[in-house]
């Protein structure tokens, strides 16, 4: 009996060993790694609303990310003359980290996540929908971050693979020169055209994400940063005329400016970044991107540097003066002013108080909004910054909206920040016609339906008798009346050339004079050759031992490598 008791008691210890095996055995679904993420469908697309979220940092476009490219056009000067100011007068020191490492550490951070995507689905089990659907979004986003990191920092490394990270010598890559880090972007948003769906698909791609649309807009928007007018401008008559689906113009060009379902992901968006509107925001701001808080704002802070200090905002960054003359200085079909002086600058002209409840040109009679625009007006021009002065932005800002009041500095504003709209794709259309061909009527005819919306009197082809002149029309007067203080106009001002010819660069330095405190200055009348890029941070230079500065970093003058390339600058024409 004795030896019976023992064997079953081992018997028993055995059993008990083994079952606690087969418990251990069971995984931590709390606890996953990338090592057994991502296999499935469901995997996947949880990991494409993390790419998603990476675009919505500080350093994407959540504010820097965004602002940083107007600080360094000639539409905006630094109202503060402390935050952003080396970058508006573009020589800033390769230590400073708010443009050079922020943007850099949140562009990788999205090539990193969309990476992860690209390289994981290919043995995953999802459907042939599901694949195209996932990895195209992944593309998209990705080719997205490599043209910010381009037009930013020129020349950066380039990752294409989830396993480069799995090692010391492939992670730390060395710099691809600016071409290869194009041709990465170009080869993302192509491979993306053909697998995603239009926003005619409806669902969640009528409602911010990425579409075939916006990979063909951002296609052609990369070829001509290279001047492949010819290849870019069949991408832009394909999107106008619906290869890619449904695209228009909004009746009111405010409607891109405000936030709510009614007006956001509308037909003019091919693409723009998504935030909670205020009133169903969380409290924690989420500032760097290792904040995981479930309480997040989710709103972007494009306004604390745009709005006035007496809204409540910093008052960092003012409109160039420049830019309210251009408004005024042309006057809408019936005399009255270009409505969208109202939604880019927070002035306050006096003879807005005469429209409230008079149709316009730009609301004509049927129109049941009526001078909606004009209702809230403010009663007197807001001082950008209580030193130094400056006009207020308005555009992405709570300015026209009457909850300024509502709205605290942080990262709290909820109007979705739409990186390119249909009348992007006609302005762009029109260049590129010009380049190729002149003045045609074709580009008149886009020009002018963006003119029309604004209820501008039309161009007429005979108005231009060269290149030079039209393409002064479009650089000068539709596009900053258009995209005035949005992110672009620095990108365009290197694309053009207008750092490397004299009478361009003397051009935009009287763009941005300014008065402040009393004395006249230009923001980029301290430019420094090859500064139009902003430097590689020093920290990443020191902790990756094959990267090498950029012309910013080099004090380079980029001038002889852009006309090598075959570029022109357009001489300046009155």
């Amino acid at each position: 009996m004795k030896k019976i008791n023992i064997l079953l008691g081992a018997l028993a210890i055995v059993c008990g060993m083994s079952s606690c095996n087969k418990a251990l055995d069971v995984k931590n679904p709390n606890n996953q790694t990338t090592y057994d993420f991502g296999a499935t469908e469901s995997d996947l697309k949880e990991a494409l609303v993390a790419c998603y979220n990476r675009i919505r940092l500080e350093g994407t476009f959540a504010r820097v990310g965004y602002t940083m490219d107007a600080v360094r056009g000639d539409e905006v000067w630094n109202a503060s003359q402390i935050w952003y100011l080396p970058y508006d007068n573009l020589n800033v020191a390769n230590t400073d980290e708010i443009g050079c490492q922020w943007i850099w550490r949140d562009c990788f951070h999205v090539v990193n996540r969309c990476n992860f995507i690209i390289t994981k689905i290919e043995n995953a089990k999802v459907s042939e929908k599901a694949y195209n659907e996932i990895k195209g979004q992944a593309l998209f986003l990705r080719g997205l971050a490599y043209y910010e990191l381009a037009t930013y920092y020129q020349s950066v490394p380039i990752f294409n693979d989830y396993n480069q990270y799995s090692s010391l010598e492939t992670m730390f890559a060395p710099n691809q020169n600016q071409d290869a880090v194009l041709d990465q972007a170009e080869s993302d948003f192509k491979e993306a055209m053909a697998m995603l769906p239009s926003r005619d698909a409806n669902g969640e791609f009528a409602k911010g994400r990425a579409t075939n649309g916006a990979a063909a807009g951002y296609l052609a928007r990369t070829l001509m940063f290279r001047h492949k007018y010819a290849d870019a401008l069949p991408i832009l008559k394909d999107i106008i005329n619906g290869k890619y689906g449904h695209y228009e113009l909004m009746a009111d060009f405010g409607a891109n400016f405000k936030e709510g379902s009614q007006y956001e992901n509308n037909a003019e968006s091919l693409f723009e970044v998504q935030f909670m509107d205020h009133d169903q925001q969380g409290t924690d701001e989420e500032w760097t991107p290792v904040n995981i808080s479930s309480n997040a704002s989710q709103g972007h802070a494009v306004e604390s540097n745009y709005g006035p200090s007496e809204y409540g905002s910093w008052g960092d960054l003012a409109a160039a003066d420049w830019l309210y003359e251009l408004f005024k200085s042309e006057r809408c079909t019936d005399g009255k002013l270009d409505p969208r002086l109202y939604w880019t600058l927070s002035t306050y002209e006096a003879e807005y108080d005469s429209y409230t409840g008079t149709k316009t040109a730009a609301y004509p009679a049927g129109d049941p909004r009526k001078n909606e625009l004009y209702c809230n007006a403010i009663t007197a021009t807001p001082v950008s910054n209580p030193t130094n002065g400056g006009i207020p932005v308005a555009k992405f800002t709570n300015a026209r909206l009457g909850i300024s009041d509502k709205i605290v500095t942080g990262l709290h504003c909820g109007i979705n920040l739409r990186l390119m709209r249909f009348s992007d794709v006609l302005l762009r259309a029109a260049e590129c016609d010009n380049e190729l061909n002149g003045p045609t009527e074709d580009a008149i005819k886009w020009i002018n339906m963006v003119r029309k919306r604004a209820a501008l009197p039309e161009l007429k082809l005979s108005d231009f008798t060269s290149a030079d002149a039209l393409f002064e029309q479009i650089a000068n007067v539709e596009r900053p009346k258009e995209f005035g203080c949005e992110n672009g106009r620095g990108i365009d001002l290197i694309r053009w050339g207008f750092f490397y010819s004299q009478d361009r660069l003397n051009q935009i330095i009287a763009h941005s004079s300014f008065n402040a405190a009393g004395s006249s200055d230009s923001s980029i009348s301290y430019y420094k050759p090859g500064h139009e890029y902003f430097p590689i941070f020093q920290g990443t230079l020191d902790a990756n031992p094959n990267l090498t500065g950029n012309s910013a970093n080099d004090n380079h003058d980029n001038a002889e490598e852009f006309f090598a390339a075959g570029y022109k600058v357009h001489p300046v024409v009155k």
